[in-house]
Formats: structure tokens, C-alpha cells, sequence
């Protein structure tokens, strides 16, 4: 019998330590293809809407799907900021967001509430500290993110109360606008097991 349960607990102790094993391997690095990864933000104003975007600068999101542990950063180019308008874009660099100052857009996640499947289509909450004009603010937006292939995606939609946050609304005379723009951040790249460059 002293074999059978020295058996049983060797079994039990490889068990356990390939549960560990796989826990750890579960930790996945989202790497951020910048080239693939804007921030579309919508204003709207009393005569027209603005629509403009971002572009992607760098990214890695260090991620546990099992735990919803999350941590990394986005960044997108604050200087790269265009609208359809070239003396509008001017001021909103110059005036609103100071991107001479600021050059940089980031996005800090540190909690997901929901579940992620790594394979297929998710929606979770996702907090963490947004920065934009040098300081960081806390939000928490409905992501929805898909992993296919050894790829991922992933979008979410919030709010950026900017006037509120310290940056100036630019509007003027009849031209007035919103002191919240709108905005629609899109992210592809490789997922990667953590550690992995």
C-alpha cells in the first residue's frame, strides 16, 4: 500500500506543478503593430462635426486572461493629430493639446472586469490611467477585443472631457464646439507569450 499512496502523491505533486506551469504560460504579451493603431476622436460643434485621427506610436499590454491581471502601456503620436482642415489642425496642436510639449497620447491599463477568451471575440471593462497634455487621468471604457491566429484586435470608445482636464476649447466667435470629444481607439498586433521580445 506504501507504494501505491508514494505513487499517488508523486502524481498529485507533477499535478500541481504542471497547473503552475500552465498558469505561467497563460501570461500572453500583446505586442502593438503601430502602423495598425489609431485614435479617431469626434467633436462636435453647433455648425459642423470635426472628425480626425491619431496614429499609433508603440505598445506592449502584459496580460493574464486566467486572472485578468493587466499591465503595459498604448501610446499613440500626439503630433501625428490630423483633421481635414490645416489651420484647425494648427491651433489644436498650438492651443488645445500643445503636442510641441505633449508629444505623446498613452493609455496605462491596470484592471479588466469580465472575462477574455483567448480565442474569438470578447467585451470587457477595462480600467486604467489615461494621459494626454501631460497628465494622467483615471477612465474606464468597454473594450472589445478578438484574438484569431496568433493576432489580435482591439477597439473601445470613451470620452475625453478636455476643457475639464486643463486644455482650452478652441471655440470662436459663432463656431462653438463641444468640451468633450469622442474617442475611437483601434489596435492590432501579435500576441506573444510573456517574456518573449
Amino acid at each position: 500500500m506504501k507504494p501505491v499512496r508514494i505513487s499517488a502523491a508523486l502524481a498529485a505533486a507533477l499535478l500541481s506543478l504542471a497547473f503552475a506551469t500552465s498558469a505561467r504560460a497563460a501570461d500572453l504579451t500583446l505586442h502593438t503593430d503601430p502602423t495598425q493603431s489609431t485614435a479617431e476622436l469626434t467633436l462636435n460643434g453647433n455648425l459642423h462635426t470635426v472628425h480626425g485621427t491619431f496614429q499609433g506610436k508603440r505598445g506592449d499590454i502584459r496580460f493574464d486572461p486566467a486572472s485578468g491581471r493587466i499591465g503595459g502601456e498604448i501610446v499613440f503620436d500626439a503630433t501625428s493629430g490630423r483633421t481635414d482642415n490645416s489651420s484647425r489642425d494648427q491651433k489644436m496642436h498650438k492651443e488645445v493639446i500643445e503636442s510641441g510639449k505633449y508629444p505623446e497620447i498613452s493609455f496605462r491599463p491596470d484592471r479588466v472586469d469580465g472575462k477574455v477568451s483567448i480565442s474569438g471575440t470578447s467585451t470587457v471593462q477595462v480600467h486604467g490611467m489615461f494621459n494626454i497634455h501631460g497628465q494622467d487621468h483615471e477612465i474606464t471604457a468597454a473594450v472589445t477585443i478578438k484574438f484569431e491566429g496568433g493576432r489580435w484586435e482591439a477597439s473601445a470608445k470613451f470620452p475625453v472631457p478636455y476643457a475639464n482636464w486643463g486644455m482650452k476649447n478652441p471655440s470662436v466667435l459663432f463656431l462653438r464646439v463641444a468640451d468633450s470629444v469622442d474617442i475611437d481607439l483601434h489596435a492590432k498586433g501579435n500576441v506573444a507569450p510573456a517574456g518573449t521580445p
